[in-house]
C-alpha cells in the first residue's frame, strides 16, 4: 500500500519569528487554530475532552450530593432535570467520544507510517463542528432546554446541538478509518498494523455505524417538536428515542480506542512481541460488536429463567451474540496480554511505567463496565432502570479516560518531545482507578437493592431518582460515588496540570524512545515528531520495526 501524500520530502521553512510577543502570539495561536497537522488537531480534542470530562466530574460530585440529601438545595429544584442531562451528555459527548478520537487523531498517522491524517482539514472542520455542538447543547440546557424543557426554542437548540456533534464527530472519524484503510506506508498491510491503530479503526467504523442511527432520531425529533410535538412525545418522549446514546453498550463501542492503548502497551512493558497477533485483531473486532447492539437499541434481552425453555432460548440467542461476542472479545485481549507478558519472563523484569499502570488499570474497568452491560440485560435480575446501568456508563467512561491517559503519557515524547517522570504520573493512575471504583462500584450495589436511576424527563422522574427511601444503604452508596467523582476531578485537574508543564517545555527533555516502543513512529533518531512525521516515508517490513532493530530483538 502507497502512501496517500501531497507533501515534498524536503523540509518546508517555518515562519521567522517576529521581534513583538503580541505578533508572535498570535500567529502561535492561529496556526492552531488553522492548523492541518494532525498532532495539533488531535491534542485539540484531547484538551477539550479533559475539560469537560474535569466538568462532568465536577457536576458529578455535585449530584452526588444531592442524592445524598436533597434537602441540601444545592441546585434550584427547576434546574436539576438540566443538570441531570448536562451530566449524561459530557460524560459521552464530552469526554470518552472526544478523548478517544482525539488520540486515534494524534497518534495512528504516525503508526501508520503516514505523513499526515486523512482529510486534515476535514479533521479540523468536526473538532470545531463538535465544539460548537457541546457549546449549544449546554446553552440549551442553560435555557430550560433539553428531554422535558420547558422552553421550546431551547429543546430545539438541544436537538440542534446534538446534530452538530454528532457531524462533527462523524467528520472526524471519518478521517481515521480512511488514515488506516488507504495512508499506509509501503510494506504496511492490515496485518503489520499496530493494534492501537488497529482499534482506532474499529472504533472509527463503530462510530459510523452507531451515530448516524443517533442523528437521524435527532432528526425525526427536531421537526417533529418544532412543528406538531405529536408523534415522538414532545420534549419528555426524546429520552425514549435517543436515549440509549448517553449509555451502555453504546459508550463501549465509543471506547475501543483505549483498550488498544492497554493492547498496544503490554508487548512493549513486558520486552515481549504480541502474542498471536491475528488472534488479537479479531478480539478486538469482537469487542466491536457493542456497535451492533447500540445500533439495533437491544440493550436488554429477554434473558429469564422463569419461563419455558423456548422462550429462554428466543432471550439468550441475542444475548449471547450481542453481550456475550464483546466479553468473549475483551477476554481474548486480555488473555493473549498475560500469554505475552509470560513470554517476556524470559527476556528479563518488565518495566512497569506509568503509561502501562493508565491502560491496564483502564482497561479492568472497561472489563467491569462490560460485564455490567451484560448482566444489565438478564430481565430477571430487574436492574433497567436503576442507578446499575449508570454504574456500567461510569466504569466505561472513566476507565476509557484513564487508557487515554496513559496513551497521552506514552507518546507525549512524540507529540512534545519530552517525558513525563513516572514519579508524578503514576500517582494520578492509582488515585483514578480509586475514583472510578468509588464513583461506579456502589451505583451497582444500589441498583441491586432498586435504587433508581437513568436518563429523567421529567420534574416527577428527578425526584424520584434523588429518593432513596426504601434503599439498604442508599445513602451510603451515594457519599462513596460523590467521593469517587470528587477523586476523579481531582485526578483530571493534575493530569491537566502535568501535561500544560510538558507542552510548555518545562518537562525532561526525552530520548528518542524513553520506553521502548516497538512501532514504526519509534525509529526516528529524535523523540519530537516533526511538522509531517517523517523526513522521507519509511518502508516498513514488520509489524515491529524498532523491535526488530535491536541484535537480539529485546530492549535494554
Amino acid at each position: 500500500m502507497t502512501t496517500i501524500d501531497t507533501r515534498p520530502d524536503t523540509a518546508v521553512p517555518g515562519e521567522q519569528p517576529s521581534d513583538s510577543a503580541v505578533v508572535s502570539f498570535f500567529v502561535g495561536a492561529a496556526g492552531w487554530v488553522v492548523s492541518t497537522d494532525h498532532k495539533r488537531i488531535g491534542r485539540l480534542y484531547l484538551a477539550a475532552g479533559s475539560l469537560a470530562l474535569l466538568a462532568t466530574s465536577v457536576i458529578g460530585l455535585i449530584l452526588g450530593l444531592e442524592r445524598v440529601d436533597d434537602s441540601a438545595a444545592l441546585l434550584d429544584a427547576n434546574a436539576l432535570l438540566q443538570v441531570f442531562q448536562a451530566y449524561r451528555v459530557g460524560l459521552v459527548f464530552g469526554a470518552v467520544l472526544p478523548l478517544a478520537l482525539g488520540l486515534s487523531i494524534a497518534v495512528a498517522p504516525m503508526q501508520l507510517g503516514a505523513r499526515s491524517i486523512a482529510f486534515p482539514r476535514l479533521a479540523l472542520a468536526g473538532f470545531y463542528s463538535w465544539l460548537g455542538g457541546l457549546v449549544l447543547a449546554m446553552a440549551a440546557l442553560g435555557a430550560n432546554g433539553g428531554i422535558g424543557g420547558g422552553d421550546s426554542n431551547a429543546v430545539d437548540l438541544f436537538l440542534a446541538g446534538h446534530g452538530l456533534m454528532i457531524l462533527g464527530l462523524l467528520a472526524s472519524a471519518v478521517c481515521v478509518a480512511a488514515s488506516v484503510l488507504t495512508t499506509r506506508a509501503p510494506g504496511m498491510t492490515l496485518r503489520r498494523v499496530p493494534l492501537f491503530s488497529w482499534s482506532a479503526l474499529v472504533g472509527s467504523l463503530g462510530m459510523l455505524l452507531v451515530l448516524p442511527v443517533a442523528f437521524g432520531s435527532i432528526v425525526y425529533l427536531f421537526i417533529d417538536h418544532r412543528y406538531t410535538s405529536l408523534n415522538f412525545g414532545g420534549s419528555e418522549g426524546i429520552a425514549a428515542w435517543v436515549g440509549w446514546i448517553f449509555s451502555v453498550p453504546a459508550v463501549v463501542a465509543f471506547a475501543l480506542p483505549a483498550i488498544g492503548v492497554a493492547a498496544e502497551l503490554v508487548p512493549v512493558t513486558f520486552r515481549a512481541r504480541q502474542a498471536v497477533r491475528g488472534v488479537a485483531f479479531a478480539g478486538i473486532a469482537l469487542i466491536g460488536v457493542t456497535a451492533l447492539s447500540a445500533l439495533t437499541q437491544q440493550n436488554t434481552h429477554a434473558v429469564t429463567f422463569d419461563s419455558s425453555p423456548l422462550t429462554f432460548i428466543e432471550g439468550a440467542i441475542p444475548f449471547v451474540l450481542l453481550a456475550g461476542l464483546p466479553l468473549l472479545g475483551l477476554l481474548i485481549v486480555m488473555g493473549l496480554g498475560g500469554l505475552t507478558a509470560k513470554q517476556g519472563s524470559s527476556v528479563g523484569r518488565p518495566r512497569i511505567a506509568a503509561p502501562f499502570v493508565f491502560g491496564f488499570f483502564g482497561l479492568g474497568m472497561i472489563a467491569v463496565g462490560l460485564i455490567g452491560n451484560a448482566l444489565q440485560g438478564i430481565t430477571d435480575l430487574e436492574l433497567v432502570g436503576t442507578t446499575f446501568e449508570e454504574g456500567a456508563t461510569l466504569y466505561v467512561v472513566y476507565g476509557a479516560a484513564l487508557s487515554v491517559m496513559g496513551g497521552a503519557v506514552f507518546w507525549a515524547p512524540k507529540m512534545w518531545g519530552r517525558t513525563i517522570a513516572d514519579k508524578l504520573v503514576m500517582p494520578l493512575a492509582l488515585l483514578g482507578v480509586t475514583a472510578t471504583v468509588l464513583a461506579a462500584l456502589p451505583l451497582y450495589l444500589a441498583g441491586f437493592v432498586g435504587q433508581l436511576g437513568g436518563i429523567p424527563a421529567n420534574d416527577p422522574e428527578v425526584s424520584a431518582i434523588l429518593s432513596l427511601d426504601g434503599v439498604d444503604g442508599g445513602a451510603l452508596w451515594m457519599t462513596l460515588s460523590l467521593i469517587g467523582h470528587g477523586l476523579m476531578a481531582l485526578t483530571v485537574f493534575a493530569f491537566v496540570g502535568l501535561m500544560l508543564k510538558a507542552f510548555a517545555g518545562n518537562g525532561e527533555m526525552s530520548e528518542a524512545n524513553p520506553y521502548g516502543g516497538h512501532t514504526v513512529e519509534w525509529t526516528s533518531p529524535s523523540s519530537l515528531a516533526p511538522h509531517a512525521n517523517y523526513e522521507h516515508v519509511p518502508t516498513v517490513a514488520s509489524a515491529t520495526p524498532q523491535f526488530d532493530m535491536t541484535a537480539d530483538g529485546s530492549h535494554s
